[in-house]
């Protein structure tokens, strides 16, 4: 039923000025969840159990950190078919982000450009409304950040407090360093930052493994707009470093392919379709140099079955949806989860 209804509903959010819109629409998400209406009216999932760094996900398909920033409203993405949902990022402290207005489509290319800046209730809030989902099987990942007003030089210091509060909560740790929105973030993604940083939160895992008998995959974000050099020498960070699995792609800066749309200028990460190609050559690049020692999760542009799969087919073993879904709702999960 809802994916019969969703194009009406997408053209009367779509009305509305984008983050607005987004506010609502969680909001009735999570209404009609609390009544039951939801579970009604959601398409029947079929499983698709995938294997994955120790981890069984229900099916293939999972959203992308970015749309439940307050990681609030997993039950209710869990119910439109989600095997895995992503929460936050996540920073150590509150933080509003950057000013209104952050968020902007571009219909006519099916893409979103967002400069929100990690807007988010802080990781103690995050986790205690994560912890609050009662209805979710599938699978919870915590996305983390550092604030914006910590300097580089002590971003580690945030990832690893981050790191450790999710840890007893989370199924998998995503830390996102690859984001554009936050001033300086993306220097991170250098060889000898990306290399510090993996230590760090690599030892900290093996000392909350040892003290609680669990073990907490995490990954890392990359952007796609790295060269083949960045991505050799990550990759081979990655590999000596002991990453569990990659996350491909976040937000490009690139433009290009929606030069001339009204929006174009708008500073932030671009996603949807103009990054559908670019992310899978990304994966297929990172892939080649992870082998099978390190899974890719694939992200960037999925709008259809077939985009989904040439992600597959380059390399990732699961993929995420944000702009694709906010186009095409729940019926975009179903697709592709048949497809698979």
């Amino acid at each position: 039923m809802l994916n019969l209804l969703y194009p009406a509903a997408r053209a009367v959010l779509f009305r509305l000025d984008a983050e607005r819109a987004h506010h609502l629409s969680m909001a009735g998400l999570r209404a009609t969840e609390k009544i039951g209406l939801l579970k009604v009216l959601a398409d029947t999932v079929d499983e698709k159990p995938v294997s994955f760094c120790g981890l069984t996900f229900p099916n293939p398909v999972g959203l992308a950190a970015g749309l439940d920033k307050e990681a609030n409203t997993i039950d209710a993405l869990g119910t439109l078919g989600f095997g895995h949902v992503e929460v936050g990022t996540l920073t150590p402290k509150p933080q509003d982000g950057n000013e209104s207005p952050r968020l902007f489509r571009l219909p006519e290319h099916k893409a979103l450009i967002n400069r929100m800046g990690f807007n988010n209730p802080g990781i103690d809030q995050g986790l205690a409304n994560a912890r609050s989902s009662t209805s979710f099987k599938g699978i919870v990942g915590i996305n983390i950040g550092k604030n914006k007003i910590t300097p580089n030089e002590q971003a580690n210091v945030d990832y690893a407090l981050a790191f450790e509060k999710a840890y007893p909560w989370a199924d998998y740790i995503t830390a996102n360093f690859s984001s554009p929105n936050t001033p300086g973030l993306r220097e991170l993604q250098s060889k000898d930052a990306a290399g510090r940083l993996l230590e760090t939160l690599k030892n900290l895992q093996s000392k909350l493994h040892q003290e609680t008998g669990r073990y907490v995959p995490f990954a890392l974000k990359v952007a796609p707009d790295l060269d083949e050099n960045e991505i050799a020498e990550l990759s081979g960070v990655f590999r000596d470093g002991g990453l569990d699995f990659l996350i491909a792609t976040n937000t490009t800066l690139a433009r290009d392919a929606v030069e001339g749309h009204q929006n174009a200028h708008e500073a932030g990460g671009l996603s949807g379709a103009p990054l559908t190609k670019h992310s899978t050559e990304v994966i297929a690049q990172f892939h080649a140099g992870l082998g099978k020692e390190i899974p890719i999760i694939g992200a960037g542009g999925i709008f259809t079955a077939e985009d989904a799969l040439a992600k597959r087919r380059a390399g990732a073993s699961l993929v995420q949806l944000y702009t694709g879904f906010v186009y095409r709702g729940p019926a975009l999960i179903h697709e592709i989860i048949q497809a698979w």
